[in-house]
């Protein structure tokens, strides 16, 4: 399976516009991609792109924004920042409010900067220290000591689909459970009505663009200027004597 370049900029229109190349280095990944994660159906090639189309924004939230207002962190984080006066001193800080929600879980140091080197990034948001070092295992990609290679696009999706097979995704998408495959994904069903109409996109985008299976090769075409099939050898004379010897013994002993 593979998503053409034209496809993915139907469905991701500003997909470049925070990483450049990202729709060019996607779609060329996708192929090797999905085989690496016997990702081989339409079905799957949906399931798979509807939840990533969603986690990154179609390209357009590549990394997590920090930038909170303080009601807004009340909301989101409501044990964390019970009132105003706890949460201002976070406000459009993103880094220190990295800190302060994501460290001391999620494999994240306390006391560290590991809150705002490991939020939320690439085509699956992968979050967390240990997040990134279950991602760096399966790909084979240093994401610890350099998480950025999420946004490489040559990367992306393989960050993305990588996550989306370790998190168990795929066995719910091949039963085309979206709300399984969204629980295992989000760790809820956050966003689902969104994911549910991606979804519905890229199947009849998927069902709209033609398969190509790969045909196998045909008998080469002898031209007129091919050289001739090599015709059998006619028996020596010898073999010919011999031949005659054994007949002519044969009706003798009849």
């Amino acid at each position: 399976m593979k998503i053409e370049q034209s496809l993915l900029r139907r469905m991701w229109p500003q997909g470049d516009r925070r990483v450049a190349g990202l729709i060019a280095g996607t779609a060329a990944a996708s192929e090797s991609v999905f085989a690496r994660f016997g990702i081989d159906t339409p079905n799957l090639v949906a399931h798979v792109m509807a939840q990533l189309s969603h986690e990154c924004g179609a390209g357009q939230e590549v990394v997590e924004n920090m930038n909170y207002t303080a009601a807004r962190m009340m909301q989101v984080w409501p044990s964390r920042f019970p009132t105003r006066a706890s949460a201002e001193p976070y406000a459009h800080n993103p880094r220190a409010l990295a800190n302060k929600v994501y460290n001391g879980r999620m494999g994240n140091r306390a006391g560290s900067d590991d809150g705002w080197t490991f939020r939320g990034r690439g085509a699956a948001q992968t979050t967390g220290r240990e997040g990134y070092q279950r991602l760096a295992a399966i790909t084979g990609l240093d994401l610890v000591n350099d998480p950025d290679l999420l946004l490489d696009p040559r990367y992306f999706l393989l960050g993305g689909v990588g996550d989306f097979a370790a998190c168990g995704c795929l066995p719910f998408a091949r039963a085309d459970d979206v709300v399984g495959v969204t629980r295992r994904l989000n760790g809820g069903t956050i966003g689902l009505a969104a994911r549910k109409t991606w979804l519905t996109k890229w199947r009849a985008e998927l069902a709209a663009t033609p398969v190509v299976i790969a045909s196998p090769p045909l008998a080469p075409d002898l031209s007129a200027d091919a050289p001739p099939r090599p015709q059998p050898t006619p028996p020596s004379s010898s073999r010919w004597s011999q031949l005659i010897t054994a007949l002519v013994a044969a009706f003798r002993r009849d």
